[in-house]
């Protein structure tokens, strides 16, 4: 066991005392690991639409103070009780959906949607006793989908962490604990393009450029990108799209633009931007007979999804997907070797970093638009 095991550790964070103001740099009290839990050493860290969404508190109750952070590397300092598949100086990634392996989502070959550790967006404390693992000067801070990974230290569940090849760039793969890997399966594991097939990818964001990875490694023979910002088009070319659709430039609805581009539609779309009307234009823009479009963008509460019958009864297929369908400690330790083999190519996803201390200007780049990925180096 590491010499601090056991004992509360004293570290910096950057935490959220108010919804949308900058983070603030803070002595944080990080309690030992409970039974079922782990704590980690952060190394890398990076930002996520996610995080901004829940610290500009768009739509939900505000949480505050709170540690936000969920696309992390690092190595175990600690385990708690019952812990047996981790030990201190395993190299991991947390996650912010979990995998018991004792529910029947974690035992089907279909789900990764666990009972047990599903994310949760409001809870803010552990499960085991309802309590936060951090503290300033006795006051709580409440946990963010249970990582936390904006703390050089942090305590998570044993079933939201993923161990890993230990000679994998942690300043690499971090950025496989959300977007990336849920763009990337929700192409391989769900849509599942043939070699030589068409895909339309709705939204080029970092997800969506992560499903354009997908159907590229998948052997898709044209990859379309369809976005509102023409700006993206050039980037996008580097995770192998091969056209481009602006809806804006266009008097027809851009489902028929692609219909026509590819002689009744596309055989797969993946949509990644959660607006509705994309997701209506992904289903419609797939060919009958065999097209397949699947949602990975999360939509407003009250939209609500209106196409046409025929368009289900003339055999296209809608799928939606949770993290591309990957179940965390299980699936991936193997996206990660995608990596290592030179399959999966990641630095392109990464446009920036910043030491700890700056971790403000990541935020800066991302409500900018500019740039996919920042790493934060932790320590720095």
């Amino acid at each position: 066991m590491s010499s601090t095991a056991g004992q509360v550790i004293r570290c910096k964070a950057a935490v959220a005392w108010e919804a949308g103001k900058p983070l603030v740099m803070e002595e944080v009290e990080v309690a030992p690991p409970q039974a079922m839990e782990v704590r980690l050493k952060i190394l890398f860290t990076s930002l996520c639409h996610t995080d901004v969404y829940f610290w500009e508190a768009k739509g939900q109750t505000p949480l505050f103070p709170r540690i936000f952070g969920h696309e992390a590397g690092g190595i175990v300092e600690s385990v708690g009780e019952g812990v047996t598949d981790l030990k201190p100086g395993d190299h991991v990634l947390p996650v912010f959906t979990g995998e018991c392996k004792e529910c029947r989502h974690c035992k089907s070959e279909e789900s990764n949607m666990c009972d047990l550790l599903r994310i949760n967006t409001d809870r803010g404390v552990m499960l085991n006793d309802g309590k936060s693992r951090f503290s300033i000067k006795g006051q709580p801070i409440y946990h963010f989908v249970g990582t936390s990974t904006f703390s050089e230290y942090t305590v998570v569940h044993v079933g939201c962490v993923a161990k890993i090849n230990p000679a994998a760039p942690l300043d690499k793969v971090c950025v496989l604990s959300c977007g990336i890997s849920t763009g990337l399966g929700a192409t391989l594991n769900v849509a599942k393009p043939k070699k030589g097939s068409s895909v339309a990818i709705f939204g080029l964001g970092a997800v969506g450029l992560a499903a354009a990875e997908g159907a590229r490694i998948a052997g898709a023979s044209r990859i379309i990108g369809v976005d509102l910002n023409s700006n993206r088009f050039d980037e996008a070319k580097k995770f192998g799209v091969t056209e481009f659709v602006n809806p804006k430039d266009h008097n027809k609805p851009v489902q028929e633009v692609i219909a026509e581009m590819t002689n009744g539609g596309v055989d797969r779309s993946v949509e990644c931007t959660g607006s509705i009307n994309a997701m209506i234009s992904a289903f419609e823009c797939v060919h009958d007979g065999w097209g397949v479009a699947v949602l990975v963008g999360v939509p407003n509460k009250d939209d609500s999804f209106k196409t046409h019958p025929m368009n289900v009864l003339n055999e296209r297929t809608l799928k939606g997907t949770f993290f591309g369908n990957y179940k965390p400690r299980s699936d991936l330790p193997s996206v990660v070797e995608k990596y290592m083999n030179k399959e999966l190519e990641l630095e392109k996803f990464i446009t920036h970093e910043v030491p700890f201390s700056e971790i403000n200007k990541a935020f800066e780049y991302m409500l900018s638009g500019a740039g996919l990925r920042c790493i934060i180096r932790m320590g720095a």
